[in-house]
């Protein structure tokens, strides 16, 4: 048993009756839509998912990071029982780290005899959910507080997010994208490709016709960085926006060309705070590999 607690954040987009399986206490963002304030819910109501897509089509609902009260309230329960290492939501994404950081600094002095880790994992989305799913593993191996804490700091910069779009219609309408050039690219049938960077932060570096072309080229990525490359034997996560069947084809397409994988691929739904930016049609992939630059 461990003698710490692993804890995270919503933002992991992994369902909550996995995370909760593996005692791991979660922070919730929520984002609001119509004057009204929404939880992400990370699949505990079946029905929250479907609505949130439904207010899509007319709204673009708005997320906000959480603060310094939330995660002194979060964290000084924690306390209470035990040492604590939380894996903050990366800080390419959001500044929520430094309400996470202030909390601790605080918390720290109040409980001066507990261990407060606050780590910026620098990954997004079931990238996010690999790094912690990941430091669980090494947990329930009887790793100690310290040794997860270091080993971290540097896994963290080798999480692999590979993803792309075959919808961009909520681009044009979130104004990440112009009117035109998201007709233009619907027309012509383009996926842009997009990773995370060092920093943690969204990179559009390239573009295909096609999801077809876009799941062989984010394929073909992975058998360059992977660890091991063809023979690359660690966990591969996927997560899509609602586009289930993309997200079967990739799926396939890794297995079929990955034959010493731990385990399937995994699959699970992006969620609600992540949607609010993606839309609908993404497709994200995420594995260990070398350094991202």
């Amino acid at each position: 048993m461990s003698d710490f607690i692993l804890s995270c954040e919503s933002t992991v987009d992994m369902p909550y009756s996995r995370i909760s399986a593996r005692d791991i206490p979660v922070l919730f963002y929520s984002y609001t839509a119509g004057g009204k304030e929404y939880t992400d819910d990370m699949g505990r109501d079946p029905e929250a998912l479907p609505n949130f897509y439904k207010l899509l089509e007319t709204e673009i609902p708005s997320t906000s990071q959480i603060n310094e009260f939330q995660y002194i309230d979060f964290f000084t329960e924690l306390l209470e029982k035990g040492d604590v290492l939380h894996i903050v939501f990366g800080s390419g994404m959001t500044k929520s780290i430094q309400g996470a950081n202030a909390a601790a600094e605080k918390l720290r002095e109040k409980f001066p005899d507990r261990k407060l880790y606050v780590i910026d994992s620098l990954c997004s989305s079931s990238g996010y959910g690999l790094l912690v799913d990941s430091a669980a593993d090494l947990r329930d191996e009887g790793r100690t507080i310290d040794e997860i804490a270091d080993w971290l700091d540097q896994a963290r910069h080798r999480i692999h997010h590979q993803f792309f779009s075959t919808d961009l219609k909520y681009f044009r309408k979130s104004g990440r994208m112009s009117g035109a050039t998201a007709t233009v690219a619907a027309i012509l049938n383009i996926c842009p490709i997009l990773r995370l960077d060092a920093a943690g932060k969204i990179v559009a570096y390239d573009k295909v016709r096609g999801k077809r072309n876009a799941i062989a080229y984010i394929t073909n990525k992975m058998e360059k960085h992977a660890v091991d490359g063809l023979d690359y034997s660690g966990k591969v996560f996927i997560c899509h926006s609602n586009t289930i069947g993309d997200a079967m084809d990739t799926k396939r397409a890794i297995e079929q060309r990955f034959k010493k994988l731990d385990g399937e691929v995994q699959i699970f739904d992006i969620g609600t705070i992540i949607a609010s930016h993606t839309g609908p049609g993404t497709v994200a992939v995420f594995y260990f590999g070398d350094e991202r630059d």
